[in-house]
């Protein structure tokens, strides 16, 4: 299944990336997202800070959702004010 995955903020420029498509076995969940992108190298370990967040579809999520094919994750840090 195919899942587009867009990176935000300071992501975007750590990553040198702002989206990207990754294609996923079935009954694949966002964990299995998140280590996939992981493991792809060096870089990619910002996303296993805690304070990454994560929206699926739109909404931000706390706890590990099962994709479906066409699904949109994205991944941020959190906002600040001031």
């Amino acid at each position: 299944m195919l899942i587009k995955v867009l990176f935000f903020a300071r992501l975007k420029e750590q990553l040198g990336c702002s989206s990207i498509n990754i294609e996923l076995v079935e009954g694949s969940n966002t964990e299995n997202l998140t280590e996939q992108l992981i493991n792809t190298g060096s870089a990619w370990s910002v996303l296993a800070d805690d304070s990454v967040l994560v929206a699926l579809n739109q909404q931000q999520i706390n706890d590990v959702q099962r994709l479906k094919n066409g699904d949109e994750v994205a991944f941020f840090p959190p906002v600040t004010g001031g």
